[in-house]
């Protein structure tokens, strides 16, 4: 079977965050990468979801991958950064110095951290994955992370609070340097409403494919609802419910050998016809010809 494609009953695994020693579910996990033993399972590379927030800091070795459908070179030097639920595939396997941490949605959720929510490294507006770190950032962020990781692994009484205090100050100090090169992010109340309108079709998109419906769901009007996300994004609300369903159709056609009719029951179309309109309508290809060309590009 081809790297490309999830490894089981044509569905894209999603792994949770596990303490490395006992598999237990955690809301922060960070390590150090020694440059000489690779430290990756093998079920990591194979096409998988992540059901967390994924940092890594490189400083030394290399590397590629893809995160949905753009490929990067990892370098030193570099900071890489996902929020869940995007798909990975890592090319090569070969050793890196750095460090690497994770945390939950369920960490951000805590009443203590929900303003972290709000930061630009979280909030990624610019869809971004890669952050360029200057001598003075690398060795800020190195420190931190060192001392994160001490804190991970040597426990403790006050852990959590001090594994959590070191996570602010690292998401902090990232948010700075995304403002830097991406520019600002002016976080207002019409901003936090495009962030609901978002989530909810993270969660509804296979079922719920109408405006009405999301604007039913955060208590507003339909026209309300598309003036802000327009005003906040440049696109329309149809067109974030569209692009999503894209981009799982896209997900699904690369990461699995479903047939386009099964791709379009599980994403919620009464029929293939219509899905496969609905794909070559905002992609200009049917999902045959993309499956064809994706894969092509991949190998």
């Amino acid at each position: 079977m081809s790297v490309l494609i999830a490894p089981e009953k044509n569905i894209i695994p999603s792994y949770p965050l596990v303490t490395i020693n006992g598999g237990n579910l955690a809301m922060i996990e960070v390590h150090e990468a020694n440059g000489v033993d690779i430290i990756i399972e093998d079920a990591f590379l194979l096409p998988h979801r992540k059901d967390y927030y994924f940092f890594a800091f490189v400083e030394q070795g290399g590397s590629r991958h893809w995160i949905d459908f753009v490929p990067y070179t990892v370098k030193p030097g570099h900071f890489y950064f996902t929020v869940p639920q995007q798909v990975h595939l890592k090319e090569e396997t070969k050793p890196v110095k750095g460090f690497v941490a994770g945390f939950t949605e369920e960490f951000l959720l805590l009443e203590e951290n929900r303003m972290l929510r709000q930061l630009p490294i979280i909030q990624n507006p610019a869809g971004a994955h890669e952050l360029i770190l200057s001598d003075d950032d690398i060795s800020y962020i190195a420190d931190v992370m060192h001392k994160m990781t001490a804190e991970f692994n040597t426990g403790g009484s006050w852990q959590n609070q001090m594994l959590t205090s070191w996570l602010r100050v690292l998401v902090i100090y990232l948010s700075r340097l995304y403002t830097e090169q991406f520019g600002e992010s002016k976080i207002t109340q019409n901003h936090c409403l495009l962030k609901s309108f978002q989530e909810l079709i993270g969660k509804h998109h296979t079922e719920l494919h109408d405006v009405a419906a999301y604007a039913n769901l955060l208590n507003i009007s339909p026209g309300y609802l598309n003036d802000v996300v327009k005003q906040q994004s440049g696109k329309t609300a149809i067109n974030h419910i569209h692009n999503r369903l894209v981009v799982e159709a896209k997900r699904k056609l690369l990461h699995t050998d479903l047939s386009v009719k099964q791709i379009a029951d599980e994403l919620g179309f009464e029929d293939a016809a219509y899905f496969n309109r609905f794909f070559k309508r905002l992609t200009e290809s049917t999902p045959i010809a993309f499956r064809q060309q994706i894969r092509e590009m991949y190998s």
